[in-house]
């Protein structure tokens, strides 16, 4: 099996649940994993407190990269990261990947899997949407990004807000191409 090498970006948007229950999961799927990268913005882990009441993304493991890294082996295509999550994704950080602006790691690693045409996945939660989202989106899309929206499905009928937010990044967690243990439709 060919082990994935993964980066996630967390930025300061709300929905820090769901980075929180994407990096769970992708701890319980190790065995297919070569290596996780992690690079947070400082409104992430402000985010991160206010939202959880909590710091456990320090006691993750997996490495965290400062947000002006540019040193981290993802911030060049030779280091061969096949994907990158943004979770949860700001429209601010959507913007800058949109238009090449890469201002720091985050936006260097999502301009770098994007050359490199590998999987770029943006969990955006903002809404309602202004045009100038939507067509941030659209760039993203024509440029090879995912627009992954944060919008949990209830079929599976979630009882906590942690099985809410894994309904979502299940659908992450299949778009790397990584195996899983999780509710399928009719089956």
């Amino acid at each position: 099996m060919n082990k994935k090498k993964i980066v996630v970006a967390i930025t300061g948007a709300s929905g820090s649940v769901y980075a929180k229950v994407l990096l769970e999961k992708l701890v319980g799927l190790k065995d297919q994993i070569d290596s996780v990268g992690i690079v947070m913005s400082d409104n992430a882990k402000d985010v991160w407190k206010f939202e959880l009441g909590d710091s456990t993304y320090d006691s993750l493991p997996f490495k965290m990269y400062d947000k002006n890294d540019f040193f981290a082996p993802f911030a060049s295509g030779s280091a061969k990261y096949d994907s990158m999550i943004i979770c949860p994704c700001s429209m601010g950080t959507m913007a800058r990947i949109a238009t090449g602006i890469s201002n720091d790691l985050t936006t260097r690693a999502a301009d770098v899997i994007l050359k490199e045409r590998r999987k770029l996945i943006l969990v955006t939660r903002d809404t309602p949407l202004s045009l100038i989202h939507i067509e941030n989106m659209r760039t993203v899309t024509l440029a090879g990004g995912v627009i992954l929206p944060a919008s949990p499905s209830f079929y599976s009928k979630p009882t906590t807000f942690n099985d809410l937010a894994a309904t979502v990044v299940d659908r992450i967690i299949d778009q790397i191409g990584l195996t899983q243990d999780t509710y399928r439709w009719s089956e």
